[in-house]
């Protein structure tokens, strides 16, 4: 009977570490899934649309192109005179008076330009070398 007893309360101790096991598996997924939404939260938020904006920045900075009006992150609004590599020439005002700009500088272009498959022949001409693209 002592030997019966003795049993049994092994057999309950053994139950109260498996729960006890259960419960430090539930105590744990409990801390984990709120911290894995909160971190797809922010990326579906903050992380995917600022990468989309870069992107687009980025696309626009190189499809610049001759005659585009574009406005720069100080304000100054003018059109495209010449583009190269890193740097744009821009002309601001009925006088004529040119500035050279970063292409980061460029916030935004005005010009809405049509779709490769259909544009036609382009009417400014353009001559380009070595990077460059200039006004005939």
């Amino acid at each position: 009977m002592n030997n019966l007893i003795f049993t049994m309360s092994q057999a309950s101790a053994n139950a109260a570490d498996a729960a006890g096991a259960a419960t430090g598996a539930m105590g744990i997924l409990t801390l984990i899934i709120p911290l894995v939404l909160m971190v797809l939260i922010f990326w579906l938020l903050i992380i995917r649309p600022e990468k989309k904006r870069t992107r687009e920045l980025q696309s626009m900075l190189n499809n610049l192109q001759i005659a585009d009006e574009v406005v720069t992150n100080g304000g100054i609004i003018g059109l495209v005179v010449n583009v190269s590599n890193d740097t744009v020439l821009i002309e601001t005002g009925s006088n004529r008076t040119t500035i050279r700009v970063m292409k980061s500088a460029i916030a935004k272009c005005n010009t809405q330009h049509e779709t490769v498959s259909s544009a036609p022949e382009e009417t400014v001409k353009a001559k380009s070398s070595k990077g460059k693209t200039e006004i005939k």
